[in-house]
């Protein structure tokens, strides 16, 4: 047993591979996803960090990319367009936005990693990248990136970690969307 935590037999009965895993992850649900959409939702906050790098993803990512400068209003990448890598901020602040849904805009600051779904999938961009300020950016084409975390698997689980924070908020935003159409009816 994990932490002192009871086996329900009742739930596992049905779902034996769930049965630790269900009462962990309801205990430790706020410890583990600290992103929820009251601490996201402003495009104005700068303390948004669910991109964040560490040194060690930073200081390897810079060893693979190329600095670009962007003025502010400039666009780094458009939705739907063809996929050219991870773009990591550098300095200045970074705004990701979708088209007609603004709850799902946000500013990243110096330290944020953009782009990382697409890359790893090599879809199109789902959504558009701005210079809110005048930027510096590394940028860091797909397959550097790929063979980068390839390589080192520590820096591919904490990007895939980014990813997961991706999808609980977008999933959340979508939640909170259907939730406010429901309201409208």
């Amino acid at each position: 047993m994990v932490m002192g935590l009871k086996r329900d037999t009742k739930s596992c009965d049905r779902f034996a591979s769930q049965c630790l895993v269900i009462p962990i992850t309801a205990h430790w649900q706020s410890v583990w996803h600290n992103y929820n959409m009251t601490r996201v939702r402003s495009n104005t906050k700068s303390d948004i960090n669910m991109l964040k790098v560490s040194s060690k993803l930073k200081k390897s990512l810079v060893g693979a990319g190329t600095v670009e400068q962007y003025p502010s209003k400039a666009v780094l990448f458009e939705v739907d367009e063809e996929n050219r890598g991870v773009y990591l901020v550098l300095k200045g602040k970074v705004c990701l936005s979708v088209k007609d849904f603004h709850k799902l805009d946000r500013t990243f600051a110096a330290g944020s990693l953009l782009g990382v779904p697409a890359t790893y999938t090599g879809h199109a961009y789902s959504l558009a990248a701005e210079a809110v300020t005048n930027a510096e950016v590394l940028h860091v084409e797909r397959k550097p990136f790929l063979d980068l975390m390839s390589q080192q698997p520590e820096l591919c689980r904490e990007t895939t970690n980014m990813l997961s924070r991706e999808v609980t908020f977008i999933q959340s935003a979508l939640a909170e969307r259907r939730r406010e159409k429901g309201d409208l009816h």
